[in-house]
C-alpha cells in the first residue's frame, strides 16, 4: 500500500506541487485587495451581456430635464411649481409618490400651498441626505414630512472605481436608530396594497423579508469585494437597467396634461432631476468603458438608480425575482482549488503536447466563463477573476515545471543521448514506440588505430583518462557539426548525420564534421604529451544510404539506433583506414555537394558485400567550410642495417595464428618498408615484434600496422603504415632511424 501511494504520488507529483502552491498565492493576491476592481468590472460585463429584462410598468419617473429648468427659469422649481406637480400626479392615484429632491428650505412663493399638499399627501415620500463623508453633507427633508415620518434616505454607496453596485435598505444611525431608504419606503407602500409586509429588521439586523423576496445583507467580503464599507442594510443591487426600462415623463409633460390621465394610477411615481448640469449622476455597471466616463449617456441619474432599487424590491416580493446572492468565503476558497486543480491536472495529463494543453486550458476558461455566466442569470455571483488566475497560473507553473523537468533531463541524458534525441523524446513522448522507419543517413564511423596496445602498456586509470580526453574533444566537433552519436564503442564513436532529424546537407556536415575531428586531434596529443600520455591517431570512415532508424531493442531496454547494410558498410570502410585518414564511399561521394580534394581512390571488396567499393580518401574542402589535412610525411629513409621483425596477420581484430618472419628495410615517421616471402593484400592489418638483440632479454611491445602498397618495382616488398605504435617500440625505432640499433 505504502509503495502504491509513493508511485501514485510521484506521477502526479506536478499536480500536487502546482495546485496548492498556485492556490495559496491567488488566495493571498484575493486577500490584499487586487483582484477587487477586475473582478467588479467581470461582475459589469455580466450586467451588460445579461438579456435585458421587459420594462417595469409599476413605476413612472418624472424627470426634471435641461429643458424643463430652461422653461422655469429657476433652480430649485419653486414652491408653487412643485405643490402644482404634485397635485397633478395626485389626481391620478398612484399608491406611491417618491420626490427625489432636496426640500429643507422654502423656495420663492407658495410654501404654504406646498406644506398643504405635504400635510394631505400620506403617500409621499421626501428625501433627506443621512450619511455624511468626505463627497456629502448631512441634509434635512422638510420638517412637516419629517413629522409625518414620511423621508427616506437617499445615500447611496459608491465603489473604488466611482461605480454604484449596491442599494441600502435600512440606514442604521445608532444603535437603537435606524430609517429606511427612499427606494424600500416606496416598496413597502406599493406592496402594502398587495397585502404584503415586511419583516422588522430591527428583530435581526441582517434579515429582510418581503413576500417572495429575501434580501440578503451584504458583507465586506461577498462576491468579488474585500474589506468594502459594509455598514447599514445594504444589498447588491440588481439592477433592472437604463432610463428605457421605466416609462418616463417629463416636468413639463406632466404640468401641461400632456400625458395619460391613467398613466400613474396605482404606480409608483419618482420625481427626480436628470439635468446634466446638475451633476446627480453616477456610474453604474452600464458605464461600459473608461473614455465614455464623462459622457452623460454612460451615466444614470440618481433618480434612476432609486427606481432600480424600487423596482428590484417590488419584483422580489411579488414576482419571486432572483436578488444577486454570494458564497460563503469557504465556499469561495474551495472554488478557486477546484480551478486550480483542473488547470494543473489538464496540463499534466497532456503534458507532452503543448498544442492539447492550449487547447484545453482555453476549453476550461471558456466552460468557467459560461458557469460564472449562467450563475449570474440564475442570481448568483460567483467569482470568475481568482479561479482563472487559479486555472491559468496553475497551468503555467505545469508548464514551468515541465520545461525545467526536461532541461535536467536533457542535461542528465544529453550524456548519454545526443540533444536531439533527447528533445524528440521529450517533444514528443511517442518516439519512445519501439519500431523504426526508413531514411536516408550518413553514417560516421572512427576509431583510435592502436589502442589496444595502449590499454596493454598503461593502467587502467591512465586508459580511461586517455580515452575521456580523447572523447571529449570529438563530442565537441561531432555536436559543432549538428551530428548525433549513437553509441561510443571503446575507442570508436558511431555518428549518426540525418537520424533523428533529416537535413538537406547531412553528407556535407559528415565529412566536415570528419576532417574537423582529425585536426583537433592535434590539440589532443599535445594534452597527452604535457601529461605522457601516448600519441594517438584516428581513422574514419564515412558512408551514405538507407537504413532503419528508429528505437530497437525491447519495452524494458532500447535504444534510438540505425541498422542496416549501409551501417555496417561504414564499419568496413573506417577499418580500411590508417591514422588521420578519412575514407567515404561512391555513395557518400556522390551524395554530397562539397569541392572535395580527394588524394586517393581505390576499389575494396568488404566482407558481406557482393560488389566492390570504391573508396574515397579525403584530405580538405575549399569553400565554405575550407578544411584541409596536414600532409603525412612518407618518406622513406633506408636503413643502413636491416631490422628484423615477425609479424601476424589480423582479420579483423583476430590473428591467423602464423607467425611469419620479415625485414625492416625502410623507415619514415609513420611507416616503414617491409620485405616478406610472403603475399600480402593490401589494407591488411598485422601485428609485428622486433627482432632486435636487446628484444631476446625483454619483452619489447607489439607494433600495430596496415599494409597500405605494394612496390610494383621490387618483389616482396610492401610499404606499411603504422597504426599503434607503444612508447617503447617508437623509442626503439626512433634509435633504429638515427642508425643505433
Amino acid at each position: 500500500m505504502w509503495e502504491n501511494l509513493k508511485r501514485q504520488v510521484w506521477e502526479w507529483r506536478g499536480v500536487i506541487i502546482a495546485v496548492p502552491s498556485m492556490t495559496f498565492i491567488v488566495i493571498v493576491i484575493r486577500l490584499l485587495g487586487l483582484l477587487q476592481s477586475v473582478e467588479l468590472k467581470s461582475l459589469d460585463q455580466f450586467f451588460i451581456l445579461r438579456p435585458e429584462p421587459d420594462q417595469d410598468k409599476r413605476i413612472v419617473v418624472i424627470e426634471i430635464n435641461e429643458e424643463d429648468i430652461s422653461k422655469q427659469q429657476q433652480w430649485p422649481i419653486s414652491d408653487q411649481v412643485l405643490a402644482k406637480l404634485l397635485r397633478k400626479i395626485k389626481q391620478q392615484n398612484p399608491r406611491a409618490i417618491g420626490l427625489d429632491i432636496y426640500r429643507n428650505i422654502p423656495v420663492g412663493d407658495g410654501y404654504e400651498d406646498l406644506v398643504k399638499v405635504f400635510q394631505s399627501t400620506p403617500n409621499l415620500i421626501g428625501v433627506e441626505n443621512v450619511l455624511e463623508n468626505s463627497e456629502s453633507f448631512i441634509v434635512q427633508a422638510p420638517p412637516i414630512l419629517k413629522a409625518q415620518q414620511q423621508v427616506g434616505g437617499n445615500d447611496v454607496p459608491i465603489d473604488p472605481d466611482g461605480k454604484v453596485r449596491r442599494g441600502i435598505l435600512y440606514y442604521y444611525l445608532n444603535q437603537d436608530q435606524y430609517t429606511e431608504s427612499l427606494g424600500l419606503k416606496l416598496a413597502l407602500l406599493y406592496l402594502k396594497s398587495e397585502g404584503i409586509n415586511a419583516k422588522s429588521a430591527s428583530n435581526n439586523p441582517d434579515y429582510l423579508q418581503l413576500g417572495k423576496g429575501i434580501f440578503p445583507r451584504f458583507r465586506g467580503n461577498d462576491g468579488g469585494y474585500i474589506r468594502a464599507n459594509d455598514g447599514s442594510y445594504q444589498i447588491l443591487l440588481n439592477y433592472t437597467g437604463q432610463r428605457n426600462k421605466f416609462t418616463t415623463v417629463s416636468l413639463d409633460q406632466v404640468l401641461n396634461d400632456q400625458v395619460d390621465p391613467n398613466l400613474m394610477l396605482d404606480k409608483i411615481v419618482l420625481i427626480g432631476s436628470t439635468a446634466e448640469s446638475l451633476r446627480d449622476n453616477f456610474l453604474t455597471p452600464y458605464s461600459r468603458s473608461i473614455t465614455k466616463i464623462l459622457l452623460p449617456s454612460s451615466r444614470m441619474s440618481g433618480v434612476y438608480i432609486h427606481a432600480n432599487l424600487t423596482s428590484q424590491i417590488v419584483n422580489a416580493a411579488i414576482d419571486g425575482r432572483p436578488q444577486i446572492q454570494t458564497w460563503q468565503e469557504y465556499q469561495e476558497l474551495l472554488w478557486i482549488l477546484f480551478w486550480s486543480t483542473i488547470g494543473s491536472t489538464l496540463c499534466w495529463q497532456q503534458r507532452y503536447n503543448i498544442y492539447l494543453i492550449t487547447v484545453n486550458i482555453f476549453n476550461a476558461t471558456l466552460i468557467l466563463i459560461i458557469v460564472c455566466y449562467l450563475a449570474f442569470l440564475a442570481g448568483w455571483w460567483i467569482p470568475i477573476i481568482p479561479p482563472l488566475l487559479a486555472l491559468l497560473g496553475s497551468s503555467i507553473m505545469i508548464i514551468q515545471y515541465i520545461a525545467n523537468t526536461a532541461s535536467k533531463m536533457q542535461k542528465t541524458f544529453g550524456r548519454y543521448l545526443t540533444d536531439e534525441v533527447v528533445k524528440n523524446l521529450i517533444d514528443d513522448p511517442s518516439a519512445l514506440l519501439l519500431g523504426g522507419e526508413r531514411r536516408k543517413v550518413t553514417i560516421l564511423v572512427s576509431d583510435v588505430r592502436g589502442f589496444s596496445a595502449i590499454s596493454e602498456e598503461y593502467p587502467p586509470e591512465q586508459v580511461v583518462e586517455i580515452l575521456n580526453l580523447y572523447l571529449e574533444a570529438m563530442t565537441d566537433v561531432i555536436n559543432n557539426y549538428q551530428g548525433n552519436i549513437n553509441d561510443f564503442m571503446g575507442d570508436g564513436i558511431l555518428v549518426m548525420f540525418g537520424a533523428p532529424i533529416s537535413r538537406q546537407d547531412d553528407s556535407d556536415r559528415a565529412i566536415a564534421c570528419a576532417l574537423a575531428m582529425q585536426l583537433a586531434m592535434e590539440k589532443v596529443n599535445k594534452k597527452n604529451q604535457d601529461m605522457n600520455l601516448p600519441i594517438l591517431e584516428m581513422g574514419i570512415g564515412i558512408n551514405t544510404g538507407e537504413v532503419i532508424a528508429g528505437n530497437i531493442g525491447s519495452q524494458k531496454r532500447a535504444e534510438y539506433t540505425v541498422i542496416g547494410s549501409h551501417v555496417n558498410l561504414a564499419a568496413r570502410i573506417e577499418s580500411y583506414s590508417v591514422g588521420g585518414q578519412v575514407l567515404i564511399s561512391e555513395n557518400t561521394y556522390k551524395d554530397t555537394n562539397l569541392n572535395l580534394r580527394i588524394d586517393n581512390q581505390f576499389k575494396v571488396k568488404p566482407k558481406g558485400i557482393k560488389e566492390p567499393v570504391t573508396l574515397y580518401d579525403v584530405v580538405g574542402i575549399s569553400g565554405k567550410y575550407n578544411l584541409f589535412l596536414p600532409k603525412i610525411d612518407e618518406n622513406i629513409e633506408l636503413l643502413s642495417q636491416e631490422l628484423y621483425v615477425e609479424f601476424i596477420v589480423l582479420h579483423g581484430k583476430h590473428a591467423d595464428g602464423k607467425l611469419l618472419p620479415g625485414t625492416l628495410v625502410g623507415l619514415s615517421a609513420n611507416g616503414a618498408k617491409l620485405l616478406c616471402q610472403y603475399d600480402l593484400e593490401i589494407l591488411t592489418n598485422i601485428k609485428l615484434k622486433l627482432l632486435t638483440e636487446t628484444a631476446l632479454f625483454t619483452e619489447e611491445p607489439d607494433i600495430y600496422a596496415k599494409v597500405v602498397k605494394e612496390c610494383h618495382l621490387e618483389a616482396n616488398y610492401f610499404l606499411i603504415r603504422f597504426t599503434g605504435i607503444p612508447s617503447k617500440a617508437l623509442q626503439r625505432l626512433n634509435k633504429v632511424r638515427k642508425g643505433s640499433v
